[in-house]
């Protein structure tokens, strides 16, 4: 596995009014403005155990999310929250 820097800063992807430890998702940008530049992404309860990724494939993802793309995936997710 690539070494992965040290001195990153790790962002939570979380909602502005989440409280405890998550798991949430935590994005780090790696050095290089270039669409070859690393992105590193893990979860709050794993944080050993990061992806890598790079700025261009990250940044298709994020439009494809706003386009819609994704939704499929989190039909009935509301809903099946407020029954457990």
């Amino acid at each position: 596995m690539a070494d992965i820097p040290s001195d990153l800063i790790w962002t939570r992807a979380a909602p502005p009014d989440a409280t405890g430890p998550g798991p949430w998702i935590e994005i780090a940008f790696g050095e290089g403005d270039d669409g070859e530049a690393p992105v590193y992404l893990r979860e709050t309860s794993d944080p050993e155990n990061v992806v890598t990724t790079n700025r261009r494939k990250w940044d298709a993802f994020v439009l494809g999310v706003q386009a819609g793309e994704f939704d499929h995936f989190v039909e009935g997710v509301l809903e099946n929250d407020r029954t457990e």
